[in-house]
Formats: structure tokens, C-alpha cells, sequence
């Protein structure tokens, strides 16, 4: 079966592509008896009920939302960010400062919990994980984004994540764009607008720049544009943190308002590139 939900249509019918990387609640009997830490700890490596904030923004848009927990393998963590400290198959090479801090390709610890598994991975393990998992999803978003661009001569993604309330920081909001280098200025823009006419703050890029996602299917100069989108759990969740809350509804339209200003860019210069 596959990883990942595909809603919506291919050639899409927006030219916004929505990713939902870290939405995976399934968690595999190999992979909680092999945990160390209490399975709650995982939550913290979720980007909790995102996806449901995603779904109800959605219009048109085709989405792509991995069902796979964070904790069995990243998306948003390139395929050669594996800690050797976790993963047989890792090489001698310099270490990224996620990896080091146990958030690689498969996180290692989280640190509320500390070190999360009984024992370190084969490289054959990590290496099916990449196939059956990383791979397909990476593969099936950059054929929609083709298409996408094809079709209307750019395409926007916007990878949608969620964080804890960022300590010190008013910030509920953080928009990511690899600072500057995974899409153009304008659009970036028209998300601060979309943002900032709620009156929530928001911050660009700090503390969350965006990750591999952005990295890999973001190509300004090729008309793809990658924005990550950050939003508090707070915003959407109980107090816990856990369940979704009678907030998310709200959310929810500001990301569809987000998502209807890069429509709006995209359609205002991507028609019009086509057509020449």
C-alpha cells in the first residue's frame, strides 16, 4: 500500500500543490517494539492534525499527505542525513547540525524524551525505509508540480508543518523560503500579507528556515516556488496540545486566504509566461 494519500486531481486544477509531510499517526508494530521511550513521545515528532487544517483549507488544490510517522522515516531530511549514531548505513561524513542533535533521515531522540529505541538500524532497514516511504512520496510531488507547471507555467507549493509555541517569541507564524532561495520574493510576500491581515504574528525563516522539501522541489529560476508554513499548535489544538480544537476552523481559512493570494500571484505571471 502506499505511504501517502494523493486528494485531488492529477494534472491538478490549482496551480498550488499542498504537502503534508509529517502527518503519519500509523505507527508500525516493528516500529513500537523497538521503542525505547513511551510511545506518547512520538507526538512531539508529529506535526499534530495538520493535516486536518490542510484538508479543510483545500479547495481545488491536490494534496499530498504522508500517512508514515515522522518517527519511521523523514521526509522533510534528505536521503544521506543518517546518523551514525542510529544508523548502520550512514557514512563518514559531516553531520548537519539535525543530525547531530538526533533529527536526521530517522530520529534518534527528542529532547523531552532522550534516546527513543532499544537498538541502532541496519543499513538494509533504513535503506527499505528510503524505498518504501521516502522516495515514493519525494517522486509522486515532484510528477504533481510537473504537471502543475506544465499546465499553467508555475507552480507554488506550500509545505504545510506545525510547532510548539516558539519560547520568547510572539511569533505564531513562521514562513519559510530557504531564505530566498526556494521562491521568489512576491510570493513570499503575499503570504506575510495573507498572515498579517489576521493580526497574528508571524515571523520569516527564524527559527524555521524550511528543510529538504523546499531544498529538493524548489526552483524559483525554473517557475516552482516552495514555501514552508509553520503554524502553532496552539492555534488549533487543545490545550494539551493533542486534539483538534473548536479554533481549527479559523485556521483553517487563514491558510485557505494564504493559499487564494498564491493563486492569485501565481496565476497573474504564470498565465501569462504560458502564453508566450
Amino acid at each position: 500500500m502506499p505511504s501517502f494519500r494523493l486528494v485531488g486531481p492529477v494534472p491538478p486544477e490549482s496551480p498550488v500543490i499542498l504537502s503534508v509531510p509529517h502527518a503519519g499517526r500509523d505507527y508500525p508494530a516493528a516500529l513500537l517494539a523497538a521503542l525505547r521511550a513511551p510511545p506518547a513521545a512520538l507526538r512531539t515528532l508529529e506535526d499534530r492534525h495538520v493535516d486536518a487544517v490542510a484538508l479543510a483549507a483545500r479547495g481545488r488544490e491536490t494534496v499530498l499527505m504522508q500517512e508514515v510517522p515522522r518517527a519511521w522515516i523523514d521526509l522533510n531530511r534528505a536521503e544521506d542525513e543518517r546518523d551514525p549514531l542510529l544508523d548502520e548505513g550512514a557514512r563518514a561524513a559531516p553531520l548537519s547540525a539535525k543530525v547531530r542533535a538526533g533529527l536526521g533521515l530517522v530520529p534518534r531522540r527528542t529532547s523531552a524524551a532522550g534516546e527513543l529505541w532499544y537498538g541502532r538500524l541496519s543499513a538494509a532497514e533504513v535503506d527499505e525505509r528510503i524505498a518504501a516511504a521516502h522516495r515514493p512520496y519525494h517522486d509522486a510531488l515532484a510528477q504533481v508540480l510537473a504537471a502543475t507547471r506544465a499546465r499553467f507555467g508555475v507552480a507554488v507549493l506550500v509545505d504545510v508543518h506545525s510547532m510548539p509555541p516558539i519560547a520568547g517569541s510572539r511569533a505564531r507564524i513562521v514562513i519559510g523560503d530557504r531564505f530566498g532561495r526556494s521562491a521568489a520574493v512576491r510570493y513570499v510576500a503575499r503570504v506575510a500579507g495573507a498572515i498579517g491581515a489576521t493580526r497574528i504574528p508571524y515571523a520569516v525563516n527564524t527559527p524555521y528556515a524550511g528543510g529538504h522539501i523546499l531544498d529538493r522541489h524548489g526552483d524559483p529560476a525554473g517557475d516552482v516556488h516552495a514555501i514552508q508554513i509553520e503554524l502553532d499548535r496552539s492555534l488549533y489544538l487543545d490545550r494539551r496540545l493533542d486534539a483538534p480544537s473548536v479554533d481549527l476552523p479559523a485556521v483553517a481559512t487563514l491558510l485557505r486566504a494564504v493559499v487564494d493570494a498564491l493563486t492569485d500571484e501565481a496565476l497573474g505571471t504564470g498565465l501569462a509566461q504560458a502564453a508566450e
